[in-house]
């Protein structure tokens, strides 16, 4: 046969398999938009088309989407939901989307650093959700504009890094610089008898006087703190101390836009952008209770009108429709604030530490770590000792598996080999007898609470298990990784994961969830706030809370969180700042913290052990280990009070986390009863 021939037939036999791939992934995308977020595809073309694999969660952005689906005819629409991998397009015509559909699936795209590979299906109607309007903080102004570019060059230029003073600071998120006060990190105040030698710069006076003219403040500020933020840099969430300034504070963005997010007490956020050289007015309750943050990400997710209320009469309304990606640069805010000389008497006492509005903290309250080293010691002293100590107790408290851990084991093939890594008691080893099993834990105490029930376990570090490359056929991580406290432990143990999975495996990654209260429903765990410290077991059950009866929810597009989105989250949390304790059965307030862990019932060997030498009177000579305390019960003694650390992820955090892993596919996501939770495929 002719050699020209052969290589046609081959060549065709080879487009054959492709299309029957891009078939297979296609219908597997369709099944996977149907089980996982009830998108129903349709068997005949229409004019409404779902992008698989081509969202915002993808770290696709609306600007390259639109430009890829603009080859093949005039789009009438474009949708993409926050934080989902997925959109919706619809075409004038049929004839459009029938040669979209065909052109482009299979196809990748390339979106600044992020290549994807799209699926399409026909729909039957658009799937757009009303367009959500969120109102500012009570209190919190924003006036876009407020200095002119040459003003914004002036203000740059006084700020001289080149100097080098005891109020300037490299931190390991941003540079610092402070005038007329140095704001110390180590307590979060201010040294008020000690003013810096020179004053604020004189270039800010005329837009400080300008400040006072229009109302926003009534005393000049003495204070000044120079924040520089390059890409990918943040701030985590916090309320500027209440004893160290006064009522109104301002914020100037200079040289670059960003995306600030402001968090109440309660659960609800409030994402706001704040354009370049823009003006940002806290008073009141947005100034006193409210957290402010930056998320640290290289891209933000923001209305792609660019504006906070287009075509809203209404001024403090940010817009939750028509989103896209915006790509950070390096941002420089200046914040003016007031120094305070007598106590605060705000109308919130239970965020101002004037009042005694602070929480509790453990006998030597840590950092967060600045390095390696610091981490693994950190982990070490209030992860790793604290569940050998508790093991008894806490397997006692984990008892029923969660509903949708279980679907996921159920629905694996007879004879697939499962490892659990983090497996704790083993509570999930056994829920599919026709799996080949074996689990793992970093707590040798709660491997033996295994090997007593009969299982497989092993002792072992998530981010080094001792099995082969490519051995198992489906993983799960069920509240682990959320004990590790910095991003590259986080995303080492995601990578550790999909290594241990063969081509084609999954793993079902379970963290605990910075929203508690999502789709207008308190998780569990907010739900039991009432029930005595020392008498329901549920009362220590945290990344559970009770065991969740009620069907999880999957992420909605009904608000804007602008979360992690085209980039990693920056290494670690701000390294000044000491970690605070959780008050259980509360929102959270930060998202690195240390969570209580009321000890009861009789001891095991782990717990003598961590225990010895620590008296549990409350004699002022006890020797308590830096992650233990002594709590009061009735009848005057005491008992020990253990202290985890948790870093609660934010939404779209572990969908984000899992996109940096090379070689895997986010299959879907999803809320459930407090926990952020993903399914993954190697490819």
């Amino acid at each position: 046969m002719d050699c020209t021939v052969v290589n046609n037939v081959k060549a065709a036999a080879r487009r054959g398999k492709e299309v029957k791939k891009v078939l297979r992934k296609q219908l597997k995308a369709s099944h996977t938009l149907l089980k996982h977020e009830g998108i129903s595809t349709a068997s005949q073309p229409t004019k409404n088309l779902v992008v698989a694999n081509g969202g915002l969660g993808n770290g696709v952005s609306r600007e390259d989407l639109s430009a890829a689906m603009k080859q093949f005819g005039d789009v009438e629409s474009l949708f993409m939901p926050p934080q989902k991998p997925y959109a919706f397009v619809t075409y004038r015509s049929e004839d459009d989307a029938r040669k979209a559909h065909t052109q482009l699936n299979g196809q990748k795209l390339q979106s600044g650093e992020n290549s994807v590979t799209l699926y399409l299906s026909y729909v039957d109607s658009e799937k757009h959700k009303e367009e959500v309007l969120v109102r500012f903080p009570e209190e919190l102004a924003l006036v876009e504009d407020f200095v002119s570019p040459e003003e914004e060059i002036l203000l740059l230029a006084a700020v001289d890094w080149s100097t080098s003073n005891q109020a300037q600071k490299a931190l390991k998120h941003r540079r610092v610089k402070h005038y007329g006060f140095e704001f110390r990190y180590d307590n979060n105040n201010v040294d008020k008898d000690k003013p810096l030698p020179a004053g604020l710069p004189e270039e800010c006076l005329p837009v400080l006087h300008r400040c006072l003219q229009d109302g926003h403040i009534n005393v000049l500020p003495d204070q000044l703190t120079v924040n520089q933020y390059e890409t990918g840099q943040g701030i985590p969430p916090h309320i500027d101390t209440h004893s160290a300034f006064e009522d109104t504070i301002l914020s100037l963005s200079l040289g670059a836009k960003t995306v600030m997010e402001f968090r109440h007490p309660d659960g609800r956020v409030v994402p706001v952008v704040l354009p370049e050289r823009s003006l940002l007015v806290m008073k009141g309750e947005s100034r006193y209770l409210w957290t402010h943050g930056i998320t640290p990400r290289k891209f933000d997710l923001v209305p792609a009108c660019e504006t906070q209320s287009a075509d809203h009469s209404e001024p403090n309304l940010v817009s939750h429709g028509g989103l896209t990606l915006s790509k950070r640069g390096t941002r420089t805010s200046f914040t003016f604030r007031k120094i305070r000389h007598k106590p605060c008497c705000c109308a919130f006492p239970s965020a101002c530490d004037s009042q005694g509005g602070s929480s509790p903290c453990p006998p030597s309250q840590p950092s967060l770590p600045s390095c390696h080293a610091d981490a693994t010691r950190l982990e070490e002293e209030y992860v790793h000792r604290v569940y050998d100590a508790i093991a008894s107790h806490f397997s006692s408290t984990r008892h029923t598996p969660w509903p949708r851990v279980c679907h996921f084991l159920s629905a694996l093939q007879p004879g697939s080999v499962l490892a659990d890594v983090g497996c704790g008691n083993g509570k999930y080893l056994g829920v599919n007898p026709q799996l080949i099993t074996v689990g793992c834990d970093r707590s040798s105490s709660l491997v033996q609470i295994c090997a007593e029930r009969g299982f497989n376990a092993f002792v072992s570090d998530a981010l080094s298990v001792p099995l082969r490359t490519d051995s198992c056929d489906a993983c799960i991580s069920i509240a682990v990784i959320h004990h590790f406290s910095t991003q590259e432990r986080r995303l080492a143990a995601v990578r550790e994961l999909v290594r241990l999975l063969k081509p084609g495996g999954q793993a079902l990654i379970y963290v605990w969830a910075y929203e508690q209260e999502y789709n207008k429903q308190k998780s569990k765990y907010l739900k039991d706030h009432n029930k005595p410290q020392n008498g329901e077991k549920s009362k220590d059950k945290p990344e559970e809370g009770q065991e969740p009866h009620e069907e999880p929810s999957v992420l909605t597009t009904s608000h804007l969180d602008n979360n992690y989105i085209g980039g990693l989250k920056d290494d670690s949390k701000m390294t000044e700042s000491k970690l605070s304790v959780h008050t259980n059965r509360t929102a959270f307030n930060s998202q690195d913290l240390l969570v209580p862990w009321h000890l009861k019932g009789r001891k095991t060997r782990g717990e003598e052990e961590f225990s010895s030498g620590l008296h549990t009177t409350n004699c002022p000579d006890s020797k308590l280990s830096p992650s233990v305390d002594t709590s009061q019960v009735p009848g005057g003694s005491s008992v020990p009070v253990f202290h985890r650390y948790y870093h609660v992820f934010q939404q779209g955090e572990l969908e984000q986390l899992c996109i940096e892993v090379t070689g895997v596919e986010v299959q879907t996501s999803y809320h459930d009863q407090g926990n952020w939770c993903v399914i993954l495929q190697k490819e």
